[in-house]
């Protein structure tokens, strides 16, 4: 155990430290974050691949202090260094991915075109690596029973880290914040596109036994018809649907109680900033509005919590990055939020 005698909480982030100042080794922390630089697929804005350095900076003006979980921090967090070979591929990528989707949405025949062919291949080839990346990653840190946070990139990130920890856990649910479904099989020909990650996570990790989704205000027919056929495995509160329940009465406290019923034990909560209004995201790559506001998924979480259920790890992606701090100042402090929940 880390010897914090001489840290004092209350002082200036100290710039050699790891993120949020905390003078935590990889060794010595409960919870490792794992960053993914990762947005090969994103299909309007860009930028989340290089989120992780903006909120590591942005986190030394953090205030460690949570009446949540003011003491969670001393179990100890590490973030990861940034891997640049995988940022430059997800770099190259992306270039081909926007050829790629400029070219679809000419209309043109993708058969007719070698080139294109040949790039599709790449992307999803490229994307399964990436999938082998974190789970690799995420299992040896798991190895070391500690707990693990995918801290995004895009959406398709964390379904290494789901695979592993259904290894080590089994059967869990997840909790979604987001604007999306994300039910996707396919989106714009790539399988594991940030808009078909539930798809894939149900399909591939039979251990993910309930998705409940809160926040979603943006799905098309076929991720319609998939909810009301999965026999309940999937469970969405659409957004317009829990704001009519709200203006009609209930409170987020009776709406709360309700989510949480349909959780099973252990609970994995997967946290795409665009489930939140746009005005404390406002560069996230697919902004829609509508959306919650920060403390009332914070107090959701809390609650998750408090019920006796098991937080086995998390996913906190679509930060983007604008010409102001700003998106990654509130995903540094939901990031913080997040870890001493995970772990108090």
């Amino acid at each position: 155990m880390i010897d914090l005698s001489g840290f004092d909480p209350n002082a200036v982030a100290n710039p050699n430290n790891n993120i949020f100042g905390l003078p935590f080794s990889e060794e010595d922390a409960k919870l490792v974050i794992l960053p993914v630089p990762w947005e090969v697929t994103v299909s309007y804005g860009a930028g989340t691949a290089r989120a992780a350095d903006h909120i590591f900076k942005s986190s030394r003006q953090v205030d460690i202090f949570d009446i949540d979980g003011f003491a969670g921090w001393k179990q100890g967090f590490f973030m990861k260094e940034v891997d640049k070979k995988l940022l430059f591929k997800s770099d190259y990528l992306r270039k081909e991915a926007e050829l790629y989707i400029d070219y679809i949405s000419q209309g043109d025949d993708i058969e007719k075109n070698k080139f294109m062919c040949k790039s599709l291949r790449e992307i999803n080839e490229g994307s399964a690596f990436m999938n082998a990346w974190v789970y690799e990653h995420s299992k040896a840190i798991l190895a070391k029973d500690k707990m693990v946070a995918v801290l995004g990139g895009d959406h398709s990130t964390p379904l290494g880290l789901m695979k592993a920890l259904a290894e080590k856990h089994g059967e869990y649910g997840v909790l979604q914040i987001d604007a999306h479904c994300d039910l996707r099989k396919k989106y714009e020909d790539f399988t594991y596109s940030h808009a078909s990650i539930m798809y894939n996570a149900l399909e591939e990790i039979p251990a993910i036994t309930k998705l409940v989704q809160l926040g979603v205000r943006d799905y098309c027919e076929e991720e319609w018809n998939l909810i009301c056929k999965s026999n309940f495995r999937i469970i969405t509160y659409f957004d317009k649907l829990v704001k009519e329940r709200m203006f009609e009465g209930q409170s987020w406290k009776q709406l709360v109680d309700e989510i949480i019923r349909n959780l099973p034990q252990k609970v994995y909560i997967s946290f795409d900033i665009d489930g939140l209004d746009r005005k404390l995201c406002p560069n996230t790559g697919t902004p829609v509005p509508g959306g919650f506001e920060a403390e009332e998924i914070i107090y959701l979480i809390k609650k998750v919590k408090e019920s006796g259920r098991e937080l086995i790890g998390f996913d906190l992606v679509e930060i983007g990055v604008g010409q102001t701090d700003w998106d990654s100042n509130v995903g540094a402090r939901i990031l913080w939020r997040l870890c001493n929940l995970m772990v108090s």
